[in-house]
């Protein structure tokens, strides 16, 4: 099995930051990329930020240059910092990892956590 637990969730006023957590256990052979997405009321879950085991990152344009998302492999973990928030980041956010539970598990899968909700208020 293999559980994704986040923590960070806040209420914050505009303008102001957050800290997103998110930790991998259980079975894991290699963790190939670490995501966050968001899902506010009413719409579809998009991506946010996503970070591959090479180092690569790629952020939705509307967080560009205000959020960073970050890993670090040895303890399995994603992190997204969240500074000049807006009203509109008002979203339940979702940790994602796509990875290999072992080595003869050669496509890997797909990994949610249970979602966090970020509150900005105007």
């Amino acid at each position: 099995q293999v559980q994704l637990v986040e923590s960070g969730e806040g209420s914050v006023q505009a303008g102001g930051s957050l800290r997103l957590s998110c930790v991998a256990s259980g079975t894991i052979y290699i963790i190939k990329a670490m995501a966050w997405y968001r899902q506010a009321p009413g719409n579809q879950r998009e991506l946010v930020a996503v970070a591959t085991s090479g180092g690569t990152t790629n952020y939705a344009d509307s967080v560009k240059g205000r959020f960073t998302i970050s890993r670090d492999n040895a303890k399995n973990a994603v992190y997204l910092q969240m500074n000049s928030l807006k009203p509109e980041d008002t979203a339940v956010y979702y940790c994602n990892a796509n990875l290999r539970r072992h080595p003869l598990d050669l496509l890997g899968d797909d990994y949610w956590g249970q979602g966090t909700q970020v509150t900005v208020s105007s």
